[in-house]
């Protein structure tokens, strides 16, 4: 049996994350991130896209390239525990795995067929960095894929919290509708690393081309000033 198979990049995303930091952590949290998956010339066949405009959702597969290491640890700490407990590698999300691989589940929005790029999917809620490979993606089918009565395992220890998002004395005059929902949206999520949590620490995002200042305590976020990126 052959093990040396070879998987070829398909496609890359493209979207406001330049950053790794205020990436959402999972998949379909921040529905306002848009971002386009725009496919290798090789790939660029209309054909091979029939029926997928049916689906409401796909799974993309693709490369953690930001994170690709020679050495794989078998345990790694998760941020959802505080990022001091350590848990198995193969019962979490962690980027650092034996192979680099990851996996989300995004809603299909749109597929546009251009004369320069072939077919090019429209996507929200993704959790991928500007520029990141993608190996494959398949359709999301519900009665395969939705299982209702799945345990979550440890994260049952450990309730999602979101930070509410004051942006009363943020000047937000001149920025798109669109990229202000998802600077909201990325910051509720709470990116920042588990081990910081100093409330006069100022914290900076870039998102879409904008840099994103703000800071937390007592589980809300204030947003100090949005401004663009400097070139």
């Amino acid at each position: 049996m052959k093990n040396n198979m070879q998987i070829k990049k398909i496609a890359e995303i493209r979207n406001g994350f330049s950053d790794k930091f205020g990436i959402p952590r999972q998949s379909g949290l921040c529905d306002a991130v848009k971002s386009t998956i725009v496919f290798e010339q090789e790939y660029r066949v209309n054909e091979a896209f029939r029926g997928l405009e049916g689906f409401s959702h796909i799974w993309i597969i693709w490369q953690f390239s930001e994170a690709v290491r020679e050495e794989w640890s078998p345990t790694v700490r998760p941020p959802r525990l505080g990022g001091n407990k350590r848990v198995g590698v193969f019962a979490t999300r962690s980027p650092f795995r034996p192979n680099s691989l990851g996996l989300s589940c995004v809603r299909l929005d749109s597929i546009e067929y251009t004369d320069s790029l072939g077919p090019v999917l429209h996507i929200s809620g993704a959790d991928l960095m500007n520029g990141t490979p993608i190996f494959d993606i398949k359709p999301y089918i519900p009665y395969a894929d939705s299982k209702p009565n799945a345990t979550d395992g440890f994260l049952s220890l450990a309730p999602r919290i979101q930070l509410s998002v004051d942006l009363d004395d943020c000047d937000i005059s001149g920025i798109e509708a669109n990229v202000l929902e998802g600077i909201k949206e990325i910051i509720a999520e709470d990116p920042r690393p588990a081990y910081q949590n100093t409330a006069e620490r100022i914290y900076k995002m870039l998102y879409s081309g904008y840099e994103t200042e703000f800071t937390v305590e007592n589980g809300k976020a204030r947003v100090i000033r949005i401004y663009k990126e400097k070139k």
